[in-house]
């Protein structure tokens, strides 16, 4: 059974252990000859290599009930697949879960190599290393000035385009009001596991926006999601944002032993199969990090009002009430403004008015509700956005003392 931290803080373990306490599963403990693989302890290039890497123990919080931990979202495995689609569909599993290799892309390196050997030999015949690495970190420069100038010719096409998908691509406010297993809090602890699954291996921070993205909007185009099935529907949702966004995602047997192994291989890839269906592999979806990077690169922050305005947007991902009424990026707007109040007692800068169309007034409904949950985040029971924040990575973002009062509400 899924135990979502056992290292949990205490102020949750109570509330956790209160909601549904009675209906928990009893599930046999797993046993595990051979520690995994946490790829969060790697760079990139040597997660290409992780078969080599010595495990690492996950155990910490890799299920989601340990008799005071969301007792109700893990259920013993089962056959059955508890989600019923609104619109019906038959669902085939054809995966095997085993990679295939195609001997193609060996034989097109081999080829490519012979063709550039050519200019291998030039490379050889060149002036020194240190002369080399010189001019390849000025050559470095100048095409990253042009990368920055190229995005720049295009941003107010790239924003258009975003705020028209988002409108596409946007989950209900209520769609809870289909699910009569799932509540609110429910949901908050889920948001909560994946934050922490995300920090651990290091993915990135859109990898997390966009899982959430998908599993809002899943859950609001089918009905009837049984809670056991709710950690399931989460897990998937982050497989498949890790395989969009990072370049070297967690294996498949990694995302089951992130759940303690409460679910198989099997109803992992089946999942993904509904959900690829059920959102038409509609998976380019404009997200709150997105529009925020966006803003912070046409108005740049202070490494501390950048990280804390990324804090406050992630943040907002813990409430369907009220962050879904809005549209993204309005809430990015809202976590740009409160961080740059917070640090600097700046307000939404002329450029970005300008360039989204945003005036204060309407940034301010939405600026105080997550001025509100800003105020609360530290004597809420889901803590791991906050604990990922303290860490000096992000400048320790989570200890600043929110504003009292935001004078232009």
């Amino acid at each position: 059974m899924m135990n979502i931290s056992s290292h949990a803080h205490c102020g949750s373990r109570t509330s956790k252990e209160n909601i549904l306490h009675s209906i928990k599963p009893e599930v046999s403990q797993v046993q595990r000859p051979k520690q995994r693989t946490v790829l969060g302890v790697l760079s990139e290039n040597e997660q290409r290599c992780r078969s080599q890497s010595q495990g690492s123990q996950f155990s910490k919080h890799s299920s989601i009930s340990d008799g005071s931990q969301l007792t109700f979202l893990g259920c013993p495995s089962s056959s059955s697949f508890d989600v019923y689609v609104e619109e019906a569909c038959e669902v085939v599993l054809a995966a095997s879960g085993q990679e295939v290799v195609s001997n193609s892309y060996y034989e097109d390196a081999e080829t490519a190599a012979l063709q550039n050997e050519g200019v291998r030999l030039l490379l050889e015949l060149s002036s020194s290393s240190c002369q080399d690495v010189s001019m390849q970190s000025e050559n470095d420069k100048y095409l990253m000035s042009e990368q920055v100038l190229c995005v720049s010719q295009y941003a107010q096409d790239i924003h258009r385009h975003l705020r028209e998908s988002e409108i596409r691509l946007r989950p209900m406010s209520g769609y809870l009001d289909k699910h009569p297993e799932i509540t609110i809090s429910m949901r908050v602890i889920l948001v909560d596991w994946l934050v922490e699954v995300v920090e651990e291996y290091q993915l990135r921070s859109e990898t997390l926006h966009l899982a959430v993205n998908y599993l809002d909007r899943f859950l609001s185009c089918v009905a009837c999601v049984k809670r056991g099935k709710l950690q399931l529907v989460g897990t998937a949702a982050l497989m498949i944002a890790a395989k969009y966004e990072e370049i070297s995602p967690p294996e498949l047997s990694e995302f089951v032993y992130t759940t303690d192994s409460t679910y198989t291989k099997k109803q992992l890839v089946r999942m993904e199969h509904v959900f690829l269906r059920v959102l038409a592999f509609k998976m380019a979806a404009p997200t709150i990090n997105q529009f925020l990077q966006l803003f912070m690169s046409i108005q740049p922050l202070c490494a501390n009002s950048e990280n804390l305005a990324q804090y406050l947007a992630e943040l907002s991902l813990l409430e369907i009430d009220p962050f879904l009424q809005y549209n993204q990026s309005t809430v990015a707007a809202a976590a740009y403004c409160l961080g740059i109040y917070t640090i600097n007692r700046s307000l939404w800068p002329d450029s970005l008015h300008y360039f989204t169309g945003y005036t204060m007034g309407e940034i301010v409904p939405c600026l105080n509700e997550l001025h509100k949950l800003y105020i609360s985040a530290e004597s809420r029971p889901q803590q791991a956005i906050r604990e990922k924040y303290k860490s000096s990575k992000y400048c320790r973002v989570s200890l600043i003392t929110p504003p009292a009062v935001l004078p232009f509400l």
